[in-house]
C-alpha cells in the first residue's frame, strides 16, 4: 500500500528534513546517515524536481540495499547537471550510459553480478537505472520492453518533467496535452500538444505483469521513499515512474515545484499508485480533489489556455481526463468526502 503517514497538520511543516518527529518516523532524508548519493555542487537549475526526485530515490535505494547499489543512467538533464567532465556529484558506482540503452546497460550489469555472486567472487550488489521521459519512454523504449520482458533483476527509475528538456524543451511522448513545448507552439486552432498521442509508461509496464510498478511524486517523500524501498525487496523487474516538475520547461516559479507535484496528485492529472504482476495493490489516496485549472495556472506551458478568452473546452477536456483517473484507479478517498 502507498505510505504517507505523516501530514501537515501533525507537524506544521512539508519539510522533508523534519526532526520534529521520533527518529522511527523520519524519512531517509532526514536521517544525519543518509548517503546523500548525489551530492551537493551540481548543476541543475534552481527548484529542479528531477534532481530533488533522484536523491530521494538513491539515497532510499542505497539505504535498502545497505550501500551496494550499482547506478547506470541515460543520456538527459540528470547526467548533464550532475556529471560535467571531469567532475561528478554522484557518491556511488555510476555509469553513463547512451540515450536509449540505459535498461540494457542495467541488465548486463546485473548478469555480470549474479555470474560473479555464483562463483563466490562478489557481494549482493543491486542494479538500478534511470532516466528521463525522454530517455525512456521515447528512446529507450524498447530496451526497457525487453528488460520487462526477460524479468531482469533491476530498478528502473523514470524521472518524468513531461520533455527533453536538455535540449531545447522539446516535445516527449510524456508531454501532456495542450502543453507548450518547442515544437508543440501555443498557436493555431488547437494550440499546444496534440490530444491523443503519447503513452503512459506504467500502465505499459504493467501490461509486461512484472513483479513491481509503482508511480510517485517529489512531494510526497514518504510515500517515494517507501515504493523505493519495497521495490528494493523484490527480485526481477520492477519500475517506479517519479513526477518531477522542471521550473525552466514548465514555466513555473522554482518554489513552485513542490506545490506543483501535489496539486498534479490531488487533481488526478498524475495517478499515485502502485501494482503487483498487472494488478493495481495500492493508491494514494485524493481526500480534497482540486480543480486542473488550480494546477495549470500557475504554468507559463498553459498560458495560452488563459488568454482574453479562455480556452474553456480544452479545460475541461483536461479535467475530464483527470477525472478518468481518479476514477480508473480508485484514487478518491471515499472517508473524507
Amino acid at each position: 500500500m502507498s505510505f504517507q503517514p505523516v501530514h501537515f497538520y501533525q507537524t506544521g511543516t512539508f519539510t522533508v528534513g523534519n526532526r520534529l518527529l521520533s527518529a522511527e518516523d523520519r524519512s531517509v532524508q532526514a536521517n544525519m546517515e543518509r548517503t546523500n548519493s548525489l551530492n551537493s555542487g551540481h548543476r541543475a537549475c534552481q527548484g529542479c524536481g528531477e534532481a530533488l526526485g533522484a536523491r530521494y530515490a538513491i539515497d532510499a535505494a542505497m539505504n535498502a540495499a545497505r550501500g551496494r547499489l550499482i547506478a547506470a543512467n541515460a543520456t538527459g538533464c540528470l547526467e548533464v547537471f550532475s556529471t560535467p567532465y571531469p567532475e561528478t556529484s554522484w557518491q556511488i558506482p555510476w555509469i553513463h550510459s547512451l540515450f536509449g540503452n540505459t535498461a540494457a546497460v542495467a541488465t548486463g550489469i546485473a548478469a555480470v553480478i549474479k555470474v560473479k555472486r555464483q562463483k563466490g567472487q562478489s557481494e549482493d550488489v543491486r542494479v538500478v537505472a534511470q532516466g528521463g521521459d525522454g530517455g525512456t519512454t521515447d528512446i529507450g523504449f524498447g530496451c526497457l520492453s525487453g528488460m520487462f520482458e526477460r524479468n531482469d533483476d533491476v530498478l528502473y527509475i523514470c524521472y518524468d518533467n513531461g520533455g527533453y528538456m536538455n535540449t531545447g524543451v522539446q516535445r516527449s511522448s510524456a508531454t501532456p496535452p495542450a502543453a507548450r513545448t518547442a515544437t508543440t507552439m501555443p498557436v493555431g486552432p488547437e494550440p499546444g500538444n496534440a490530444f491523443g498521442q503519447g503513452k503512459f509508461v506504467p500502465a505499459i509496464a504493467m501490461a509486461h505483469e512484472i513483479p513491481y510498478v509503482a508511480t510517485a511524486t517529489v512531494a510526497d517523500l514518504r510515500d517515494l521513499e517507501a515504493k523505493v524501498t519495497k521495490a528494493m525487496s523484490i527480485r526481477g523487474a520492477r519500475y517506479i515512474h517519479i513526477l518531477v516538475p522542471c521550473p525552466l520547461g514548465w514555466g513555473s516559479a522554482s518554489h513552485d515545484t513542490i506545490k506543483l507535484a501535489r496539486l498534479a496528485k490531488e487533481t488526478g492529472i498524475f495517478p499515485v499508485f502502485e501494482a503487483e504482476f498487472g494488478e493495481v495493490t495500492g493508491t494514494l489516496k485524493i481526500r480534497r480533489p482540486q480543480p486542473v485549472e488550480e494546477y495549470l495556472r500557475i504554468q507559463k506551458r498553459y498560458a495560452h489556455l488563459f488568454g482574453k478568452q479562455p480556452a474553456v473546452e480544452t479545460i475541461a477536456r483536461l479535467q475530464a481526463a483527470a477525472d478518468k483517473n481518479i476514477r480508473k484507479y480508485g484514487l478518491l478517498d471515499q472517508e473524507a468526502n
